[in-house]
């Protein structure tokens, strides 16, 4: 049932958004990186709270507001879900010695001045080919900071060239959602959309990769020969490393390439897992299995721990000793704990029809592409900050623009190009984002600790700008029009 009420004023609507931004200032300004164990979600739910209020006095029935949160919270179960299975996931590559041979071998391969170019070249080749920023950085992102750190890198830049090569992929990729997302909210085809979008893309990815080549020079890396030696040690003494891991990883990349839906891509790469550490690392599964009275029970136990709890690899050396951990589908659920709060928030947020009328306020007074194209960006921004999640950051803006692009002559391709340099690469940067939690709890880095160095995600919103502004591959309908005669 649908309730008629008062329409929200713009300074109604903006009172949830002022008291959010002003309680997660003082909130991560006195909690630090721990805001994210709990004080955020806290004040996400007060916010929600404060909507509520502006909400019930606008005469929406509460109902319809526990509607609107449950719709919000049902838009994203699918990514929670995937959330817990990363868990599962994270746990069994580590037992079964997945994660560690990635460190081993990557190890012997790379060096600290090509690390971040190189990190950033895998992830992008990785998220083409899977169409996913998140199965990325929760298979080869893992690895590549624990080789990095052991590298002595600093974690946010590490983390940063994973985050900027698994969203390059994200966007580039036709198996993508987002990808696909964007052309179907601005009205056209998925493969003008790639090729509208590979405008602005590659200059942006060229400039990171510059700035990662740039740094690695800069900062080197502390890691010597001999210690790297160390590491490569500490490792072998616990775990059977060989080439045979590399199955796992190379079976689940061809699943997702052949369009298998990630939850059961990821279900299987962690089974599979599970198996690899029954067969490759025996010793290991006994070593973390807590109870049981013969071998069987205490290789059920032990990879039972792995997919749900924390498990932790002793090898005597501190920094491969600091690799060796994972907290299992646990440690997962204080960022499902996040995305909840932000959903309900969210939800709050769209039914009232708040976000719509600041939305509104925002169209006004447009008069140029390159004001048009500011506003499309700020606005996915903005519901990036405000719905925390990427796909409204997609579908709201695409719905609210289609048509103003059409009037100022526009072809949709610039909406849907603009959608996903903006709307699908900021999510990553913003801590109770859907994006900004995920790969902060999957590579355990705080956003922001790397949001400084995902260089790729901060400079595609200016570089769509850009092209705008200075009219660099604006595509007009009279265009568009004549290459279809």
């Amino acid at each position: 049932m649908t309730y008629k009420y008062e329409k929200p004023t713009l300074l109604q609507s903006f009172i949830p958004i002022i008291f959010l931004i002003i309680a997660l200032f003082i909130n991560v300004r006195i909690y630090g990186d721990a805001s994210l164990d709990g004080s955020n979600q806290i004040i996400l739910m007060l916010s929600a709270g404060v909507a509520s209020l502006v909400a019930l006095r606008l005469g929406i029935k509460w109902a319809e507001i526990r509607q609107g949160i449950v719709d919000s919270i049902s838009s994203a179960m699918s990514s929670m879900i995937i959330l817990l299975l990363i868990g599962t996931l994270a746990g069994t590559w580590l037992l079964s010695g997945i994660v560690p041979a990635m460190i081993y071998y990557g190890l012997q391969v790379l060096n600290p001045t090509i690390f971040l170019v190189a990190a950033c070249i895998v992830c992008s080749i990785v998220s083409v080919a899977t169409g996913s920023s998140w199965t990325t950085s929760a298979t080869v992102g893992i690895a590549l900071v624990g080789i990095g750190k052991a590298l002595g890198l600093p974690v946010g830049m590490i983390a940063g060239a994973i985050i900027s090569g698994a969203y390059f992929g994200d966007k580039m990729s036709p198996l993508s959602d987002t990808t696909n997302l964007a052309p179907a909210m601005a009205g056209t085809d998925l493969f003008t959309h790639i090729k509208y979008m590979a405008y602005t893309t590659v200059p942006s990815i060229s400039l990171a990769l510059v700035i990662f080549l740039v740094l690695g020079f800069v900062k080197g890396g502390s890691a010597e020969i001999t210690e790297t030696q160390v590491i490569l040690d500490a490792i072998d003494s616990k775990y059977t490393i060989n080439f045979w891991l590399f199955l796992v990883p190379i079976i689940m990349v061809i699943l997702i390439s052949k369009k298998m839906p990630a939850i059961p891509a990821i279900t299987i790469g962690a089974l599979l897992g599970a198996v690899f550490a029954l067969i490759f690392q025996p010793h290991l599964v006994q070593e973390v299995a807590q109870f049981g009275d013969n071998v069987w029970e205490k290789g059920f136990v032990g990879i039972m721990t792995s997919m749900y709890g924390e498990i932790s690899i002793t090898t005597g050396n501190g920094i491969v000793d600091e690799l060796m951990t994972s907290g299992g589908m646990f440690g997962m659920l204080g960022t499902v704990w996040l995305i909840l709060s932000a959903m309900i928030f969210g939800g709050v947020m769209e039914r009232s029809g708040m976000l719509k009328r600041i939305a509104e306020g925002v169209i006004s007074g447009i008069n140029s592409a390159g004001a048009l194209v500011s506003t499309t960006a700020g606005t996915c921004i903005f519901f990036n900050l405000t719905a925390s999640d990427q796909y409204l950051a997609i579908v709201v803006p695409g719905r609210m623009y289609a048509d103003i692009y059409k009037e100022k002559g526009l072809a949709p391709e610039n909406l849907s190009r603009t959608l996903e340099d903006s709307g699908t690469v900021t999510s990553a940067l913003i801590p109770w984002n859907t994006c900004g939690a995920y790969h902060s709890t999957v590579l355990g880095v705080s956003t922001f600790t790397y949001l400084p160095f995902a260089f790729f995600n901060l400079i595609s919103p200016f570089m769509t700008i850009i092209f705008a502004v200075f009219k660099i591959k604006i595509r007009m309908l009279k265009e568009a029009k004549k290459e279809l005669q």
